[in-house]
């Protein structure tokens, strides 16, 4: 078999232009707005963009809180937090600092609202981070994230068991915590936080050339066959039928509101 590897993305893009390729798509704009929504910003608030990575979001927060508000940018990539200053740097409500989801540089209650765009699933501690969360939150605040759950990718192919394989490597091996968009409204309540709503987004790709340039099929496709997930031979049958047939993907994103309670228990 020869594998139509023009079909496929081969070459990793750049992390900025991967961060605002998704931005760009109608998935993205889709749950970044629901996001938005949900995290009901309002003028004259503080909003922390936790991993803001080049700044994608700032721009749509800082018209959230409008001129008397304020929007603070956090990552711990000095390229995306250089990035994200550049692209901001005409706003003065927008302030970019460097910093760790585990030691956040604030004080404590400072922030009014927060939100987490596919950070979770890549940050040592989880739980560490979401006490930072929880400790910048003025009584009252709310958090949102969204987050991926890897173990519900979903990619037909006439060879179930090769897909599954296929997502088995994504989950264990790709993504740090694979499947924090299920553990975060637990996460979130062993946190502090009330958990008043949990979202699912669930995109459909029918086309593959559009599902590669999110998930790197054939990239991990390669990785999968290193790491003793598939054999050569499976994974050239699994690229050229994806290639060649009807394509479908799907995975889901949970939204996750979390709203710090208003008084300290008794």
């Amino acid at each position: 078999m020869v594998i139509m590897m023009s079909a496929f993305e081969t070459t990793a893009p750049d992390s900025v232009a991967y961060l605002d390729r998704l931005a760009a798509t109608d998935l993205g704009r889709d749950y970044k707005g629901r996001m938005l929504a949900l995290l009901d910003a309002r003028p004259g608030q503080t909003v922390l963009d936790l991993g803001c990575g080049p700044g994608t979001d700032l721009g749509a927060l800082a018209g959230a809180v409008g001129g008397e508000g304020h929007v603070i940018g956090v990552d711990r990539d000095p390229r995306m937090a250089a990035r994200a200053h550049t692209r901001t740097a005409s706003g003065a409500r927008v302030q970019v600092v460097l910093g760790d989801a585990h030691a956040l540089p604030l004080p404590d209650g400072g922030v009014d609202r927060a939100r987490t765009d596919r950070v979770l699933q890549h940050v040592a501690d989880p739980a560490a981070a979401l006490a930072e969360l929880r400790r910048v939150l003025r009584p009252g605040g709310r958090l949102v994230m969204g987050e991926p759950d890897w173990d519900t990718l979903a990619i037909d192919h006439p060879d179930v068991a090769t897909a599954r394989a296929y997502t088995r490597h994504v989950a264990e091996r790709v993504v740090r915590n694979s499947v924090v968009g299920r553990q975060l409204p637990r996460l979130a309540a062993e946190a502090g936080f009330e958990v008043p709503a949990v979202v699912p987004v669930t995109p459909v790709f029918r086309d593959l050339a559009a599902a590669d340039r999110i998930l790197g099929i054939e990239r991990n496709t390669r990785r999968a066959v290193e790491a003793g997930y598939l054999t050569a031979d499976a994974a050239r049958e699994w690229l050229d039928r994806l290639a060649t047939g009807p394509f479908l993907a799907t995975a889901t994103l949970h939204i996750v509101i979390a709203d710090a309670p208003r008084h300290s228990p008794v």
